[in-house]
Formats: structure tokens, sequence, C-alpha cells
């Protein structure tokens, strides 16, 4: 057995670790949707399995549920992610129906999409609409990103901040914001987010490319990952270490807490992992009859991942 610094008591039990903390949930900010599961990268750490041959998307009946639920609840926040969002064939219309209700758009951007044939404008695009974009770039060693996410895919990385950076992103003044996203390599967790951008702002100013703030997420124990340990025979130890560096003050900010995660189908979930997992089940269309504030946040083994260390959410670390 493991002692939680909050006083609960974590057991293992056929191979899962039980008995996370409850998390009340607090009014809803982001609805984060995803639009599908298609991408041109096949990342090995991706949680969602997205890739080249995916074909799943959202269809316009439940983008419009999403609109509705927006209007109804006055939420201020829409998160956009994927696979490549940016492959769906309504982003475009998507962005600019939540512009003009002055929403603040995120874009979770894998940088290589904005080479990709038929995406030419799309960097243009997102700046004219001010779409802050969140793009992963999970080292800035060209070795460890291309053993990571494919070869080649850190030098097409770094067009794509090119790109960006040539329409204002991430530039010193400027409002567009271009956040970097770091994936610790292995079963490691993430170091301190502020020294490790000081690195990152420095090496990537030796390929003449800038961002805004560097985000830190943890590996989350689900899908490809997981297999992964599995796979290596590391599971036991990577959960070991998430449960031993629980931090029971990240339970205050876990992103579930005020976000929904809506899958492509219209399903409603307390994050993108529990979303993975298929831990929740009502539908938006359902959902808009109710509030988000009677859905019981769904906790499970995973959530150590969001709340070990300085914490880990969509937003980055839950502590400085």
């Amino acid at each position: 057995m493991s002692k939680l610094s909050s006083g609960s008591t974590v057991g293992k039990m056929h191979g899962k670790w039980t008995e996370f903390p409850p998390v009340a949930r607090n009014s809803t900010k982001t609805m984060q949707i995803n639009l599908g599961y298609r991408c041109n990268q096949s990342c090995s750490h991706c949680h969602v399995d997205a890739g080249p041959n995916r074909t799943e998307e959202m269809q316009p009946e439940t983008i419009d549920l999403v609109f509705e639920y927006i209007d109804q609840w006055s939420i201020k926040t829409l998160d956009l992610t994927g696979g490549a969002p940016e492959l769906h064939p309504l982003f475009e219309q998507i962005v600019r129906r939540a512009r003009q209700r002055d929403l603040h758009v995120i874009d979770r951007c894998n940088l290589t999409v904005l080479l990709e044939e038929g995406q030419e404008a799309s960097a243009n695009f997102l700046a004219e609409n001010e779409v802050h974009i969140i793009a992963s770039l999970p080292c800035y060693s060209p070795e460890n990103v291309d053993a990571q996410r494919g070869k080649g895919v850190y030098l097409r990385s770094i067009e794509g901040m090119r790109q960006l950076n040539r329409r204002g992103y991430g530039r010193d003044g400027s409002t567009l914001s271009l956040d970097l996203v770091y994936n610790p390599q292995g079963i490691d967790l993430p170091p301190d987010s502020k020294i490790l951008e000081r690195d990152y702002k420095r090496e990537l100013a030796h390929q003449g490319v800038f961002f805004n703030q560097l985000l830190t997420m943890v590996n989350m124990p689900i899908k490809r990952f997981k297999h992964s340990l599995q796979r290596d025979g590391l599971l036991d130890d990577y959960m070991e270490k998430l449960v031993s560096n629980f931090d029971s003050r990240n339970l205050e900010r876990l992103m579930c807490r005020d976000l929904l995660s809506i899958d492509y189908r219209g399903y409603v979930y307390d994050c993108d992992f529990n979303q993975m997992l298929g831990l929740g089940g009502i539908h938006l269309r359902d959902l808009l009859l109710g509030s988000a504030s009677d859905m019981e946040i769904k906790v499970g083994a995973h959530c150590y991942g969001c709340a070990a260390g300085r914490g880990s959410s969509c937003g980055g670390a839950l502590q400085s």
C-alpha cells in the first residue's frame, strides 16, 4: 500500500491502482472538442491513437449542438483538438463561428500540419482570427523529437513555427500567442517548466524561431503510451512513480473541474483522457436539458498523471 499526502490510501489490485480522491466540479469555462482522429502524424505517446488512416470526424449536426451549448451556458473558451483539428473539413467555419461569439479559441496544432498539401493558407487564417496556438514540440533536440514523432518531424516543426512567427506569433508585443508543449521521454516526470522554457528559448533561437510559453505535460498511462509501458515491463514502475509523487494541492487545480471534453460523436466527458477511456456516456443533446454541474467527475488510476509532481493539464503544470 502507498500513502498519499492527502491522507487517502491507494492500493494495487489486479494490476490496477484504485481510490483516487474524489474531485468536485466547478462551473464550466472551457469546452474542448475533439474534431476527429485523423492526423498527419502517428506519435508514440499519442493517447488518442490518431493517425493518417483514421476517418472519424465530428459531423455538422454535432457541431451545431456544441454552439447551442456554448450559447446556453455562456462558455468563454473553445479548445479544438484531434488528431490534427485543422484537417477537419469544417475547421475554418468552426473557428469563425466561435470568433463571432468573441470566444477565446485554442488550436492544438502539431506544427507539421501547416506544411501539408491543402493547408497552405492555414497560418494566415489562424493569425487573422487571432487563434491561440498550443503546439506540440516534445523536445528542442532533433533526435528526441524524431524518435517520438517520426523521422523529419523536428525540421518540419521548425518550418511550421517559422510560418507562424512570420505572421506575428510568438513575437514580443504581438497579441498572437504561440505556446509549446513538452512531453518527457520514457517514465520521467516533467521538470520545472520555467527552467526548461529558458532552455527551449535559447536552443530554438539558434533555429531562428520564437514562442511565448512552454507548457509541460505528463505522459498519461493510457492507449499507446500504456501499451509501450506494458511491452517494456515498465507500467508498474511508472504507476509507482505517479502515486509516490501525488500532491493533494493539485486537486484544486485539475482541469476536469471547469472543462468539458466532447468527442467527435457528441458524447461528453470530464477530460480528454476520460474520453479516450470511455469514462462518460451522456450525449450533448441530453446535457442541454440539464447542467454539467450535476455530472460526477469520474476518476481512476490515470488521474495520478494529472496530480503527480507539479501537476499536469492541457494548460501545462498546475504549480509553478
